[in-house]
């Protein structure tokens, strides 16, 4: 049987699908975050209800959506609110289970950076912002991110925090009135990071092929790795051909796919 031959987004995006539970509610982006939920859905979790921050709760969408406002998210949805009913009545109460969270930096207490590389007033990169991201860390059950495994993403410690992990430690969100679960977990092109007890970002599991070594070395502080090291299960056809066939096609989000 030949070898599954794949692409690190797709790898990431399927790994991070994984993750999500039948009957999930969950806080979704537009990207990669949203073929993660849409394959999710389409295989071990058919009940997951996704909601965009424009207000639409239930998406049922019949193509990829471009945008969190694509009009083809409300066809079919189980309903259509406010941007501030969504944040304040859906999210705050606690009615999210899942938030997919995206950035430039994640640092070691799992803290993310989408607002400036370098001195605030004077950036060497001005980053497009937090958008609804604060408000999602903060609060919803569960977070997860997916991003590649690179030195310049996994700083010590983030230059700018958009969206609060466990800010300094364990105990930390909760000491800020923060509910929400913070980030449980970071899939890479490498492997997955899980906070350990005090809320460190650890290397929990490894994509075939990969090492511990490789993900320390991606790393900008001294990465741990747990003693029961995982596997990731291996991509398997379905998954592909519904990624390729059924959610993207066209290749937007899954540039460069085998």
């Amino acid at each position: 049987m030949p070898e599954l031959k794949y692409s690190s987004a797709e790898l990431m995006i399927i790994n991070a699908a994984r993750l999500l539970r039948d009957g999930d509610v969950v806080f979704v982006g537009v990207g990669q975050p949203n073929l993660a939920c849409n394959l999710a859905k389409r295989t071990h979790a058919p009940n997951l209800v996704m909601i965009y921050e424009a207000g639409v709760i239930g998406a049922e969408p019949e193509r990829l959506p471009l945008s969190i406002g694509d009009p083809t998210l409300v066809s079919g949805a189980l309903s259509v609110v406010s941007m501030y009913d969504i944040f304040a009545n859906y999210l705050q109460r606690g009615n999210v289970d899942v938030g997919f969270m995206g950035g430039a930096q994640i640092d070691k207490y799992g803290n993310i950076n989408a607002t400036t590389i370098g001195d605030y007033a004077q950036p060497k990169v001005r980053l497009p912002g937090s958008g609804g991201s604060q408000e999602i860390a903060a609060w919803a059950n569960r977070c997860y991110i997916m991003t590649p495994h690179q030195k310049r993403r996994f700083p010590e410690k983030v230059e700018f925090m958009t969206s609060a992990g466990f800010i300094d430690g364990k105990g930390a969100r909760q000491a800020r009135g923060m509910r929400g679960g913070g980030m449980l977990a970071v899939v890479t092109d490498i492997g997955i990071l899980e906070p350990d007890e005090t809320g460190e970002m650890m290397l929990t599991a490894l994509h075939t092929g990969r090492t511990a070594e490789e993900a320390k070395s991606n790393t900008g502080w001294d990465l741990k790795v747990a003693d029961a090291l995982k596997t990731t299960d291996e991509v398997t056809k379905k998954e592909l051909k519904i990624l390729r066939e059924e959610l993207d096609p066209t290749g937007i989000y899954l540039k460069g796919a085998a």
